[in-house]
């Protein structure tokens, strides 16, 4: 078990490390602004200053969800808003999205669960693919679950770990904690986190998680 403290840090770490490549593209987009010299490279530079800030605003919006207060409602959640938050997020991602997320209830504490397995998910595809995300309802829970097809396919060590509910050796850091995060999130609406790996296909299931959480 991890102490609240250092687990809010290292959360903390990782969310600075997936925003600081846009934000930093945005510096150095404003700065080649001032130095642009004829209107084709001015017009690049104002392209790449575009799509930068919509990276850097969709990965805000997407970590929100994941690690922030937005995913801890039980509320319904809109599913139209949740759908576009994760396509836009993955634009900026190698891997493709397939989507079939259709049950009666999905809550926001339900998509939170979705987005970190989404994060296991284009973890596992390094090279691409595609992330195909579903769920179903089994009785009074819900499954969701995320397949990452791709190329090179691999399961990392600290998912493994984190599903065992063990420490990897030296300890968790910031760019090992997603997964623990993830079972964490996955174990509060008193579901399970497993992860297989089946020829080209990594596949993320969280199981039997409370259907009005």
């Amino acid at each position: 078990m991890i102490e609240p403290s250092r687990l809010a840090a290292l959360i903390a770490s990782r969310i600075c490390h997936d925003l600081i490549s846009p934000v930093a593209t945005v510096n150095s987009a404003l700065e080649m602004m001032n130095d642009a010299s004829d209107a084709e490279l001015k017009a690049q530079t104002e392209q790449l200053l575009h799509n930068s800030a919509s990276h850097a605003t969709a990965r805000l919006q997407f970590l929100r969800y994941a690690f922030g207060s937005a995913g801890l409602s039980d509320s319904s959640a809109a599913r139209h808003e949740m759908r576009k938050v994760i396509e836009q997020y993955m634009e900026s991602q190698k891997p493709e999205l397939e989507w079939d997320i259709d049950t009666p209830h999905f809550s926001y504490s339900h998509a939170r669960v979705l987005m970190n397995i989404v994060l296991l998910a284009i973890k596992s595809i390094p090279r691409g693919g595609v992330v195909s995300l579903k769920s179903f309802n089994d009785g009074n829970a819900l499954t969701i679950v995320a397949n990452a097809s791709g190329k090179k396919v691999m399961m990392h060590e600290e998912v493994e770990i984190a599903i065992a509910g063990e420490a990897p050796e030296g300890g968790w850091k910031a760019d090992t904690i997603q997964p623990y995060f993830a079972n964490l999130v996955i174990s509060e609406l008193e579901g399970t986190l497993s992860a297989t790996l089946k020829d080209d296909t990594a596949i993320f299931m969280a199981r039997n998680l409370r259907a009005t959480g």
